[in-house]
């Protein structure tokens, strides 16, 4: 004989109602936690993008500084060779000129002996500066070489007075810069300071051998 034990009709519907619940927050649990690992694997994808986006911006600043470095360098470089261009044109004028000098002058003195300036140039460069250049020539064969030095005369004006100058004004930290030792020709050139407040007039210039005059030579501005 089988004695089935049956539960009263409140209590099997209070189980089930409960199986019903149950059920129900195992089925949330299991959505969110669907929707969870979605979601980090969705932000995982942001930030591999975001990284590469990062990386490429990086290496597009690189490649800019590296473009602008480039032409900075190559102006630089453009502008040093525009500075020597103009140097070795002007280095160019001088010879050019020096050459036409010895082609008029050097025939004529070939046989006269003597100490000569042929040429004595003044320009200013800056209000208390004076840019001069001038060239020494020797008569003759050349066999003898001529050691002297130079020496520059400035007549100024200032503070209302006429006023001279001599160069070199200290003979003994100066004198490597003015001295002169040639056969044929020297070309000498140079910028003298002048006081504040001096304008300067007129150059004279001299070529000296032992204390004594050898040649001199004047110009004005």
């Amino acid at each position: 004989m089988t004695v089935k034990s049956q539960l009263p009709m409140p209590l099997r519907l209070g189980v089930w109602l409960l199986s019903l619940v149950l059920a129900g927050v195992l089925a949330l649990w299991i959505y969110d936690l669907g929707r969870g690992l979605a979601g980090n694997a969705e932000d995982s994808d942001l930030r591999a993008q975001i990284a590469q986006l990062k990386a490429e911006r990086d290496q597009l600043a690189k490649s800019a500084d590296s473009t602008e470095n480039r032409q900075t360098i190559d102006r630089v470089a453009q502008n040093q060779l525009s500075e020597q261009v103009k140097t070795l044109e002007a280095e160019n004028a001088r010879l050019k000129e020096d050459l036409a000098y010895f082609d008029s002058l050097l025939p004529a003195n070939t046989g006269t002996q003597g100490i000569t300036i042929q040429r004595l140039s003044l320009e200013s460069a800056s209000p208390n500066q004076l840019r001069f250049r001038l060239l020494v020539m020797q008569g003759g064969s050349g066999k003898q070489r001529f050691s002297g030095e130079l020496q520059l005369v400035v007549t100024a004006e200032q503070g209302g007075q006429s006023v001279s100058l001599v160069y070199p004004k200290d003979r003994a930290a100066e004198a490597d810069k003015y001295k002169i030792g040639f056969r044929h020709y020297q070309r000498l050139e140079g910028v003298l300071t002048l006081p504040e407040g001096a304008v300067a007039k007129s150059v004279e210039a001299r070529v000296m051998e032992r204390g004594q005059v050898r040649a001199q030579k004047s110009a004005g501005l």
